[in-house]
């Protein structure tokens, strides 16, 4: 199988220069361990993954023993199950001037999160990679951060083909898991049946205690059920027949594992009444899709949810980009008493880049009216427009455009 180059490649070479350690986090089976083999190519690294069972007990027992027979350089593999490893690579680190000693991948677990950052502090970059974005797929790579404006989009514009529903939905159904690019439906199929119930039973059972494989399974379908929409506890407590706060614990546990994303609502104190509840994103489109029981590209592209697939795959290639670009960002929606909706704001520099998104490919120019509610806010409104099926660039008036989905 081909490698694909992945876009984290160049953050995570700049951090490598720079910290004594670089964690790459994110759900299983995205390609962690490949980027990371492929960028040690040619450099002396000892690899170890903690998979293996006696690697594992060794570096439970005795973190010491552990890097004597493991020496740095080195990449530890699924580095979450030896937390006990952290102070020991603390000290090592303290220990050197070297940077880029220690190449950790593992998944974005909370209790190992808050370990690594109190024990690690100042030593440690973590990064987060996702499953491929269809930039990735298609070679395509921009040289700069994405940017709203006119110009910048036009210019982005130059690099990539014309938009195309039918490559979009086939996108968004295949999923991004580097092991399916290939596929056919039958073998995608075993594919997510396997992902499912071999490597998310088994992490859930393992860091988060979760034995009851069929309510989880109910609970997974129901939240596909709900993508791109605001998460009611209620109706996934009742589908999967838990409580309501088993429903939390474990939207939590797939979040923490990478599978879903939730958006924050924004808040700002200028204005009363906001939502605080979350929306709800499949990280993996592919996974969504086969939870939900779509069998081809096409009934999804027809089908009744093909406006929620399409927002979950915008707000998923944004949240791709900006995870591997320079700039830092804060990613939010916005939903008031009155249920009036923006689906996306990008806040940037003291900034507001509000975005709606819309499956066709000429939706109404009026959308962006809504954008005024800003004004109440004290918020500094920057360029936005309407993210869609469009064929190119166009002005709505002098802060907005219609953005084809391609672009981000």
């Amino acid at each position: 199988m081909n490698y694909i180059n992945r876009q984290l490649e160049r953050k995570f070479n700049k951090m490598s220069g720079f910290f004594k350690a670089v964690l790459v986090t994110g759900a299983r089976q995205v390609g962690k361990t490949t980027m990371l083999r492929r960028l040690a190519q040619g450099q002396n690294r000892t690899y170890v993954t903690l998979d293996n069972l006696m690697a594992r007990e060794l570096a439970k027992s005795d973190p010491v023993l552990f890097f004597q027979t493991y020496k740095p350089p080195i990449i530890i593999d699924e580095v979450q199950y030896a937390p006990e490893l952290f102070s020991q690579i603390k000290l090592m680190c303290d220990e050197s001037e070297e940077t880029g000693l220690f190449w950790l991948t593992g998944s974005q677990q909370y209790e190992m999160m808050k370990n690594v950052r109190e024990t690690l502090a100042g030593r440690i970059a973590i990064l987060e990679l996702y499953s491929l974005s269809k930039s990735e797929k298609n070679g395509t790579s921009f040289d700069d951060d994405l940017d709203f404006t006119l110009s910048a989009l036009q210019a982005r514009q130059k690099k990539v083909p014309k938009n195309d529903i039918v490559n979009v939905f086939e996108h968004i159904w295949r999923g991004g898991m580097p092991q399916v690019v290939h596929a056919d439906a039958e073998q995608r199929q075993e594919y997510y049946n396997a992902y499912v119930n071999t490597y998310l039973m088994r992490d859930v059972a393992e860091l988060g205690g979760v034995t009851d494989a069929l309510r989880f399974s109910k609970f997974l379908t129901a939240c596909a059920a709900l993508v791109a929409e605001q998460v009611n506890y209620k109706t996934l407590a009742e589908t999967a027949e838990i409580s309501q706060p088993t429903a939390r614990e474990w939207l939590k546990l797939l979040e923490g594992l990478g599978i879903v994303y939730l958006l924050r609502p924004y808040a700002n104190n200028a204005l009363k009444r906001l939502s605080k509840t979350p929306k709800l994103y499949f990280c993996d489109s592919g996974l969504c899709a086969h939870l939900s029981m779509w069998l081809t590209p096409q009934t999804l592209m027809n089908g009744a949810a093909s406006g929620h697939f399409f927002e979950n795959y915008v707000i998923i290639e944004m949240l791709k980009s900006y995870a591997y670009s320079h700039t830092k960002i804060n990613m939010t929606y916005y939903r008031d008493a009155n249920s009036k909706e923006i689906d996306l704001f990008i806040e940037e520099n003291n900034l507001i880049h509000p975005l709606e998104i819309k499956r066709s490919a000429k939706p109404d120019s009026r959308e962006v009216k809504k954008f005024a509610v800003l004004q109440k806010a004290n918020a500094q409104l920057g360029r936005g427009g309407i993210i869609c099926m469009c064929e190119e660039v166009t002005p709505i008036d002098s802060q907005n455009c219609y953005i084809p989905c391609n672009l981000i």
